[in-house]
């Protein structure tokens, strides 16, 4: 186990919680919330390709800075079979193009214009990119599973839930 001693060491996952912890553990005070947040998260899934998926949640993950669960689905993303170079190059997938398909280009735009909302809205031109290559009922599916990523981000910075204890399969 490293010791944090200074700026320069980096902290265990251990020293980390130890000097930012969680704020809450909501799931245990509000269980409803967390069961229908599960409950939800599996129905948005439903229709989406795992690795298409996996991909938009870590990118909205990043966007928000929920270390939590870029964590988690990074892990996740890994043990399905998705190569460390496409997860690394997400933080910049606009400028590594070519490790997408055109498919996951419009998804992960999508996903970006929906976790930010920079101007309160979605611009047409990225969702008719998207609606070109989803068929509805699967652009309906991957709209809420953005949603509700954001919303898991939100709980997960919010309560300062702290990375590296995930491990993949653990909340299914």
């Amino acid at each position: 186990m490293t010791t944090h001693t200074d700026d320069t060491t980096p902290a265990t996952s251990a020293e980390y919680a130890a000097e930012r912890p969680a704020r809450l553990e909501w799931a245990k005070h509000a269980p409803d919330v967390y069961k229908a947040m599960v409950r939800l998260d599996t129905a948005a899934r439903q229709g989406l390709d795992h690795t298409l998926y996996e991909l938009v949640k870590i990118r909205a993950s990043q966007v928000n800075h929920c270390a939590f669960c870029i964590d988690m689905h990074t892990k996740d993303a890994l043990a399905a079979g998705e190569s460390v170079e496409r997860i690394m190059q997400l933080g910049a997938w606009d400028e590594s193009r070519h490790f997408y398909t055109e498919k996951e280009l419009a998804a992960l735009e999508l996903t970006e214009a929906v976790t930010v909302l920079t101007d309160g809205f979605v611009p047409d031109a990225v969702y008719e990119r998207a609606a070109r290559h989803f068929e509805e009922a699967e652009l309906a599916q991957l709209i809420a599973a953005i949603t509700v990523i954001n919303a898991w981000n939100r709980f997960g910075v919010t309560c300062r839930m702290a990375p590296g204890h995930y491990q993949p399969g653990q909340y299914k």
